[in-house]
C-alpha cells in the first residue's frame, strides 16, 4: 500500500493539482482584496453613502438591534446578505480572470500549433516540373 500512495504521489497529475490548489489559494487572497479594497469603496462610492458591503443584514429576530454584523450576529439570527454580495463580487471577477487565462492560453497553444504544422511544399522548379512532364509522357507511350 505504502508503494502505491508513492506512485499516486509521484504522478505529475497530482503534483500540478497541488500546486494549482496553493497558487489558487494565493489568488483568492489577491481577488478578496481587489473586492474588498478597490471595487467596493468604488461602487459604494457611485451609489451614494460609501457603504460597505458587509455590513448588509436583516435580523431574523426582533432582539436584533446592532448597526454592524459582527455585533448582530451577538444579538441574535441575521440574514447577511451583504457578505454574499461580496463573496459574488470575488466570484465573478475571479471566474472573469480565469476566462481571460484560458482564453490567452488557447491563443498561445493554436499559434504553438500553427508553427508546428508542417509548410506545403514549394512547387518544384521549371525543369523539375518539365523533367516530370516528359517522364509522365514516356509512361503513356510504353
Amino acid at each position: 500500500m505504502l508503494n502505491e500512495f508513492k506512485e499516486f504521489i509521484a504522478r505529475g497529475n497530482v503534483m500540478d493539482l497541488a500546486v494549482g490548489v496553493i497558487i489558487g489559494a494565493a489568488f483568492t487572497k489577491i481577488v478578496t482584496s481587489l473586492v474588498d479594497d478597490l471595487v467596493t469603496p468604488v461602487v459604494g462610492a457611485i451609489t451614494g453613502g460609501g457603504f460597505d458591503f458587509s455590513n448588509y443584514f436583516l435580523p431574523l429576530s426582533a432582539n436584533v438591534t446592532a448597526p454592524t454584523l459582527a455585533a448582530a450576529r451577538q444579538q441574535g439570527a441575521v440574514l447577511a446578505y451583504g457578505s454574499f454580495i461580496t463573496v459574488l463580487i470575488n466570484f465573478l471577477i475571479l471566474a472573469w480572470i480565469i476566462f481571460l487565462l484560458v482564453k490567452v492560453v488557447n491563443r498561445v497553444r493554436a499559434s504553438v500549433e500553427r508553427e508546428k504544422a508542417p509548410e506545403p511544399a514549394a512547387p518544384p522548379p521549371e525543369d523539375i516540373r518539365l523533367l516530370s512532364e516528359i517522364r509522365d509522357l514516356l509512361k503513356q507511350r510504353a
